[in-house]
């Protein structure tokens, strides 16, 4: 990690945290009895929960490969950890309990507003200076197989990760890499010390050859690089997690957090408080108006009713706002199942904006209430999409594992409305096979403030 982005992100974060504080001090009824005398050492407190926070959190490490809302979920995680410091120290040191919580409250508030907001600006503003080529970290990749491709594909395409690529060394010439192949693994003390900008070696070879991946590590440390190693599991798994066995280390395949009924509980408790806050909040109030346009827009009922795969192949019938015409059908003569496309004709011109704002889908909150859905999850499927896909994309069973979702790590990835081919679906599946193996409290919080954001921004594959 680069030092200096590290302590000027850290600094700005101790300014804005300092203003938070005394903010909060000026429109908190505080009496000056205790702030004003400790003020300095008090913000010290603060500053320094802060950064031990931070570490926790790992909040100024590897920021750029993040989400956007995988940073806002690390950011509150840290705000979170640092106000329960602060709290513990007011509980013994403040002479009013009544003055300290109203400070509190207006502290986390206005961090909680203040602090995501700028990490979206901070963000804009190393993403653009990397866009220009500055500031961003040189790496040379040992293999330039499938590997490596995969690795090199990711770098090119998401330039905000902060990363370049040097080159590349491999024992079989490249001459496709338009003249970043380098030469072979066995030219890499050479390449390194020609390439003295390179920071980071990242090894992208096969399990199998393990001879060349020690010779690759030795090489690389003693040029005084960083080694990072990309492992060949994804081939068997999209997740793997690495325990001891002794002295051993174990590598064990699709570990599923929601197998453990504590976390399944609090998955459920989680759902239930969400949707009676939406209902009460929200669909008490939207839900008329949506009737409303739909009864006027177009002849039928306003719900839409169809058949889907829940957990463990349970049939349920999911609840949709209707966005087509009545007479439309969900299958064709020949008894295949009719996905909607852009410009569908079944679509009326109301259900064009429910679909591209996600907003048909809200009636799906009843089925989370009724235990058969989650909040967050695999998308579910209609009947027949599932029995043709059943049979022809791999592991596609495996999203039966857990709860479908209102929404998922899949749609937050753009992979929701239309597939058209078997790749696109996989990849689908693949996302889905993902978040059940990393499945974790925070990451359903980042994917409904991910779902959030791109239902302001417009989702380009919904129609």
């Amino acid at each position: 990690m680069n030092r200096t982005k590290y302590l000027s992100r850290l600094g700005v974060d101790i300014v804005i945290i300092a203003a938070c504080l005394i903010i909060a001090e000026r429109i908190s009824p505080f009496s000056d009895s205790f702030f004003s005398k400790r003020h300095i050492l008090f913000l010290t407190y603060v500053i320094t929960f802060w950064y031990f926070a931070s570490q926790i959190t790992s909040l100024y490490y590897e920021f750029l490969t993040r989400s956007l809302s995988q940073e806002i979920i690390t950011v509150i995680k840290t705000i979170l950890i640092q106000d329960t410091f602060i709290i513990i120290v007011l509980f013994f040191v403040s002479r009013n309990p009544l003055e300290a919580k109203w400070f509190m409250g207006c502290f986390i508030a206005i961090q909680f507003v203040t602090l995501p907001f700028c990490k979206y600006f901070t963000r804009w503003y190393y993403a653009s200076t990397l866009n220009k080529g500055k500031r961003a970290i040189s790496v040379l990749v040992v293999g330039a197989g499938e590997l490596g491709m995969n690795f090199n594909s990711i770098i090119c395409n998401n330039y905000q990760f902060g990363y370049k690529i040097a080159g590349f060394v491999d024992d079989v010439p490249k001459p496709y890499l338009n003249g970043q192949y380098l030469g072979k693994i066995a030219d890499l003390d050479n390449v390194l010390q020609e390439r003295q900008e390179v920071n980071d070696v990242i090894i992208a070879l096969p399990n199998s050859a393990i001879d060349k991946i020690k010779y690759a590590v030795k090489v690389s440390e003693e040029n005084g690089k960083r080694v990072r190693l990309i492992p060949d599991y994804f081939a068997l798994s999209t997740s793997v997690t690495i325990t001891s066995f002794g002295t051993l280390p174990l590598v064990s395949l699709r570990k599923i957090p929601l197998d453990d009924a504590e976390l399944r509980f609090f998955k459920r408790a989680f759902d239930i408080v969400f949707s009676c806050f939406f209902f009460v909040f929200i669909a008490s109030w939207l839900f008329s108006i949506l009737a409303i346009l739909i009864k006027l827009n177009s002849k039928g009922p306003v719900f839409f009713i169809q058949e889907r795969w829940g957990l463990n192949n349970k049939k349920i019938f999911c609840y949709k706002f209707r966005s087509m015409v009545s007479t439309s059908k969900d299958v064709d003569e020949n008894g295949v199942y009719q996905q909607a496309t852009k410009n569908d004709s079944r679509v009326t011109s109301i259900g064009k904006f429910l679909r591209k704002s996600n907003l048909d889908e809200l009636p799906q909150f009843l089925n989370v209430l009724k235990g058969e859905m989650s909040i967050v999850g695999p998308r579910p499927h209609p009947t027949p999409l599932n029995l043709y896909s059943k049979n022809t994309i791999n592991n596609y069973m495996l999203r039966h594992l857990v709860k479908p979702g209102i929404t998922g790590w899949a749609q937050v990835h753009g992979y929701r409305g239309e597939t058209k081919d078997a790749e696109s679906m996989q990849k689908r599946i693949d996302f889905d096979i993902w978040y059940i193996e990393n499945w974790s409290f925070w990451l359903d919080c980042q994917i409904i403030i991910q779902t959030v954001i791109n239902m302001i921004k417009g989702e380009k594959n919904a129609y």
